[in-house]
C-alpha cells in the first residue's frame, strides 16, 4: 500500500465566500439612485423658493432633525413636558447618527444638522449599493439597478435626503441581509449591532441573522464565526435599552415608558385602525380609503415576496419592519416613513420590471421618479414627517 493511502486525508477547504459586488458593478444603480434624489432636490429647491422656505432647513433642523441634532451637541437629557402631562425625552432616540454626526461636526466643522446631512447623503448611497448587492444576488444586476432606482423614487424617498436615520439604517441593515446570504457571519453581527444602535426596529435585523443563522445550522453549516456573529448581533440595541433602564431608574421597561411618553407603542395596529375609522365615520372617506388602501398594498408585496420565495432573512426582517410600522399606536402620519427600510417589499417589482425592455422600464422609473420628487417637495413645505 502506497505510503500515501495511509496520511490521514486533509479536512475539505470550506466553500469560497463570494466578494461583495465591485463599485464598477454597482455603479448603474448608484448613478440612478443620485439622479432620482438630484431630482428630488432640485424640485425641493424650487419649490421653497417659491414658498418662501429654506430647503437646508427643511432637510436638516426640523422635526426629527432637531432632536438629533440636540443629542449630538448635548447628549441625553434634554426632554419637553407637553401640556397634557406627556414627556418628550430625547432618549427615543437612538445614538449611532448623532455620534456620527458630531464626529463629521469635528473634523468638517459644519453644524450638527448639516453634518447630519453628510452622513444622511452618504449613508443613502451605502444603502442603494447593499440594496443592490442583494437583489444582484438573488435575481441579477439588471434586478439590482431596479430595485436601487424604485427605492429611490419611493413617495417617502425625499426622507433619504434629510438629517434622518433612515438611510443609516436601511444601509446597515441591507448590507447585514448581504452578509447572512453569502456567509459573513461576524460582519452580519456587526452590523445588526450597530443597526441596533441606530433605530428600535434593529431587532429586524437580529431576528433575520438569528433566523438565518439558524437555518444554516440545520443545514449542517457550523462555524465558530457564525456563533461569533449571532452573539454579536443584539449587543447594540440591548446596550442602548439596558443603558437607559439604568439612566431612568425604570430597568427593563425604562425605553418603553420613553416612548410611552411619546404616544408610541405596539397595539396590533388597533389604534391605526380606530384612526382610519375616524376618517370614515368623519367625513374623510377618501382618506380612510387611502389609507385602507396602501395597507392592503403593503401586505399584497408581502404576500408577493412569498410567492417570489425570498430568503427567509429577508422576510423575517420585511415582516418585522413592516408588522412594527403599521401596528405602532403612534405618529400614523410617519407610517410610510417607518416603511421606508422594508426594501424587500420592492424585490418583486424589480425583478419584474428586469424583466423589460430597458426603454419601457427606465420611462417607468422616470415617471415614478417625477411624482415622488413633486411630491417630497410638496410634503416638506407643507405637513412634512414629524
Amino acid at each position: 500500500m502506497p505510503v500515501t493511502d495511509l496520511a490521514p486525508s486533509a479536512p475539505p477547504h470550506p466553500p469560497p465566500v463570494p466578494a461583495p459586488p465591485s463599485l464598477r458593478r454597482a455603479a448603474p444603480a448608484l448613478l440612478g439612485f443620485a439622479a432620482v434624489r438630484a431630482l428630488g432636490l432640485a424640485v425641493l429647491a424650487v419649490w421653497s423658493a417659491a414658498a418662501g422656505s429654506s430647503p437646508h432647513t427643511l432637510l436638516s433642523a426640523r422635526w426629527d432633525s432637531l432632536w438629533y441634532a440636540r443629542v449630538a451637541g448635548g447628549g441625553y437629557g434634554y426632554e419637553v413636558v407637553l401640556p397634557n402631562g406627556d414627556v418628550h425625552s430625547n432618549l427615543a432616540f437612538f445614538p449611532l447618527l448623532p455620534w456620527l454626526e458630531r464626529g463629521v461636526s469635528a473634523v468638517t466643522g459644519l453644524s450638527y444638522g448639516s453634518a447630519g446631512l453628510v452622513v444622511a447623503w452618504t449613508a443613502s448611497l451605502a444603502a442603494a449599493w447593499g440594496i443592490f448587492a442583494v437583489a444582484d444576488r438573488l435575481y441579477g444586476p439588471r434586478a439590482g439597478v431596479c430595485a436601487a432606482v424604485v427605492w429611490a423614487a419611493l413617495p417617502v424617498g425625499v426622507v433619504q435626503s434629510m438629517a434622518y436615520s433612515e438611510s443609516l439604517f436601511t444601509a446597515l441593515a441591507a448590507w447585514a441581509l448581504y452578509c447572512t446570504l453569502s456567509g459573513r457571519w461576524v460582519a452580519a453581527g456587526l452590523l445588526a449591532s450597530a443597526a441596533g444602535l441606530t433605530r428600535p426596529v434593529g431587532a429586524a435585523v437580529v431576528a433575520a441573522v438569528w433566523v438565518a443563522a439558524a437555518l444554516a445550522w440545520r443545514r449542517g453549516e457550523r462555524s465558530r464565526r457564525q456563533a461569533a456573529g449571532v452573539l454579536l448581533a443584539p449587543l447594540g440595541a440591548a446596550g442602548y435599552v439596558l443603558w437607559v433602564g439604568a439612566h431612568t431608574g425604570d430597568g427593563l421597561l425604562g425605553y418603553l415608558d420613553v416612548q410611552a411618553g411619546w404616544g408610541n407603542g405596539f397595539d396590533f395596529g388597533w389604534a391605526f385602525a380606530r384612526f382610519i375609522g375616524d376618517r370614515l365615520a368623519s367625513g374623510a372617506v377618501a382618506a380612510g380609503l387611502g389609507l385602507i388602501a396602501g395597507v392592503l398594498l403593503v401586505l399584497w408585496l408581502y404576500r408577493l415576496c412569498l410567492r417570489q420565495r425570498q430568503p427567509a432573512a429577508l422576510l423575517v426582517y420585511a415582516g418585522i419592519v413592516t408588522a412594527l410600522a403599521l401596528c405602532a399606536s403612534g405618529y400614523f402620519g410617519s407610517k410610510p416613513r417607518l416603511l421606508l427600510p422594508a426594501f424587500p417589499l420592492l424585490l418583486p417589482a424589480a425583478a419584474a420590471l428586469a424583466r423589460w425592455r430597458t426603454g419601457r422600464a427606465a420611462a417607468v422609473l422616470a415617471v415614478a421618479a417625477a411624482g415622488a420628487a413633486v411630491y417630497g417637495a410638496f410634503w416638506l413645505n407643507g405637513s412634512g414627517p414629524p
